[in-house]
């Protein structure tokens, strides 16, 4: 019925997707894990089967019930007039009351939409849960830029250190002091390319690949001149809550069907006895056999099922009505958290921006004390702290802008 639908989601997730990556300046790599993501991702894979499956419940339904046929054999065989009873043959088939067979089909269509609604959702999701492993992936690579270049700095410092210690301007404390803080840088480097791996793992899970395939991951990622647009209204025609509508639409067609089936049904047949003419019956009629056509009718006196039945779909209307209420309420606290947690990315950002324009500043300054024979290397290590500090979190804000973006385009893109 809606199997080439799956194809047409698939297309509309994709673009909501690209649409977003593209207006933030990312690769086109990233489309194409999507891509991949889509035709692989087991998830993916297992909510397409369910709705197949839902959709071909329409085909199930569209029947009538079995034809019934029975027959018997006279062991005492009746005697008539016309000859002896030998054996009976019958056959029924009901039909249920009119329209009931549409209703049927149109309450398993329900069901299959929305099953529909939980691929979109699915194919959402997932390109959320790619996008923000793609970020930690480009954080944690950013982060040993950072550490790679500020170990490249205290190298410098300690060719410095070593000069003093020649004039008599520094000790050997100084060097050792500046070796052991690249031993941590080090060592920091090397928990960070341990927890890529471990990301790697992640991402490529969701793309249902091997493990250890390397991701093509952006050199920069830029914090954007200003946000885009958040049509935050677009909230209400999310599918999380559209796949409410859809089941509460499924109950709907579940009552009509309910009334349907409520009414009384009819049944045609005919029942056939085979006669055996007896040598003493001389009228011309003996032997003659018996062709009776059968008309049926099957009455819901005790309706009690059906009374009990429409009661259970008004509870049931209730319930999806609050679920709905409650998931809204839900995806409104995420969307205004995600805002204020990309806002409080960008603050972050700038103050960054600030710290480490500050930090070259005295590290300049540092410098220059050094062509007069007055650097102190505590200060030098005091200042190579904070520049790596605010290098850290300056790359961490905009992990944390582009992760809050995504969370904020799931909830309010069409």
């Amino acid at each position: 019925m809606k199997i080439l639908n799956i194809h047409i989601v698939h297309k509309a997730v994709l673009l909501f997707g690209s649409l977003f990556f593209f207006l933030n300046g990312q690769s086109q790599e990233l489309e194409t894990y999507i891509n991949e993501a889509f035709e692989n991702n087991p998830e993916i894979q297992a909510f397409e089967l369910q709705y197949n499956i839902a959709s071909e419940k329409v085909n199930e339904v569209n029947t009538l019930p079995n034809t019934e046929f029975s027959a018997g054999y006279f062991v005492l065989e009746p005697e008539t007039r016309t000859g002896t009873q030998r054996f009976k043959v019958s056959a029924k088939q009901m039909l249920p009351w009119f329209g009931t067979i549409a209703s049927r089909e149109s309450y398993a269509s329900s069901l299959a939409d929305a099953k529909y609604e939980d691929i979109v959702i699915a194919k959402r999701k997932l390109i959320v849960s790619i996008a923000q492993s793609y970020y930690r992936l480009y954080d944690n690579k950013a982060k040993q830029a950072v550490l790679v270049e500020n170990r490249e700095l205290l190298k410098t410092y300690e060719t410095l250190a070593l000069t003093s210690i020649e004039v008599g301007k520094a000790s050997a404390v100084d060097v050792f002091k500046l070796q052991m803080q690249q031993n941590e840088l080090e060592q920091l480097e090397q928990v960070l390319k341990q927890q890529y791996l471990a990301e790697q793992t992640n991402f490529n899970k969701l793309l249902n690949r091997k493990k250890d395939i390397e991701i093509d991951v952006v050199d920069e990622l830029i914090m954007p001149s200003k946000d885009f647009e958040i049509p935050s209204e677009n909230l209400a025609l999310h599918p999380e809550l559209l796949k409410y509508d859809k089941l509460f639409q499924s109950v709907e067609q579940s009552e009509v069907l309910n009334q349907k089936e409520s009414n009384p049904s009819f049944g045609f047949g005919f029942d056939y006895i085979n006669i055996q003419a007896d040598s003493d019956i001389t009228f011309s009629e003996k032997g003659k056999d018996i062709f009776m056509p059968t008309v049926s009718v099957s009455i819901p006196i005790f309706n009690k099922k059906y009374k009990s039945k429409t009661k259970q779909n008004e509870l049931q209307q209730q319930e999806i009505e609050a679920q709905k209420q409650e998931r809204l309420n839900s995806l409104e606290t995420l969307l205004d958290t995600a805002i204020n947690d990309r806002i409080s990315a960008r603050i972050s950002y700038n103050t960054q921006v600030k710290n480490i324009k500050q930090a070259k500043d005295a590290e300049d300054i540092l410098i220059r004390s050094y062509e007069t024979g007055t650097i102190d290397f505590n200060d030098v290590l005091d200042i190579q702290e904070l520049q790596l500090k605010f290098q850290m979190d300056q790359t961490e804000s905009i992990k944390a802008y582009y992760m809050q973006s995504a969370i904020i385009n799931y909830l309010t893109q069409k």
